[in-house]
């Protein structure tokens, strides 16, 4: 499957990929489920400092990641923690979070990586529509990368079985 950005390459603002080889077969949302189980403590502050500033320019609130239950998958069109499922199937999540300020895609692919071996990559893509959304990206794009391997770092000792 290709992966999905939120607009063209070359109109992105900000484009982030990282991968990391997979134990075991996991279908995309089990990944999810699998690298938002263990939030850190200074991520979630992060993400309460963020809401209390971005709450002053009219944002909604994010909260930051839960654990789920990577048996009840989400239909398109339904929320996963502060993004709206846009695609989904084994291989491929495809999540969005909009404003008035910017838009962001988070593409989760599962494929067949080096010696076949299974692979997640997780690409976000951002595209900035005002000041704000590109003051914000700022700060967010200068720690995103550390984020996403922070998290992807969870999936190590998951075992799921694939559905």
């Amino acid at each position: 499957m290709a992966v999905q950005l939120i607009a063209a390459q070359a109109d992105l603002d900000f484009l982030h990929t990282d991968s990391v080889p997979l134990t075991a077969p996991l279908a995309a949302v089990q990944a999810y489920c699998a690298i938002t189980s263990d939030v850190p403590g200074w991520l979630a502050r992060a993400f309460r400092i963020r809401d209390f500033i971005s709450r002053r320019f009219n944002v909604t609130d994010i909260h930051g990641f839960t654990r789920r239950d990577p048996g009840q998958v989400p239909a398109v069109g339904e929320r996963l923690d502060f993004f709206t499922v846009e695609a989904i199937s084994d291989q491929q999540l495809v999540l969005t979070s909009r404003d008035t300020h910017l838009a962001v895609m988070v593409c989760m692919d599962v494929s067949a990586g080096e010696c076949g071996l299974p692979q997640l990559s997780v690409t976000t893509s951002v595209k900035c529509f005002n000041t704000f959304g590109r003051l914000y990206m700022v700060p967010v794009g200068r720690v995103h990368g550390v984020i996403v391997r922070r998290m992807l770092a969870n999936l190590q000792g998951h075992r799921f079985e694939r559905r």
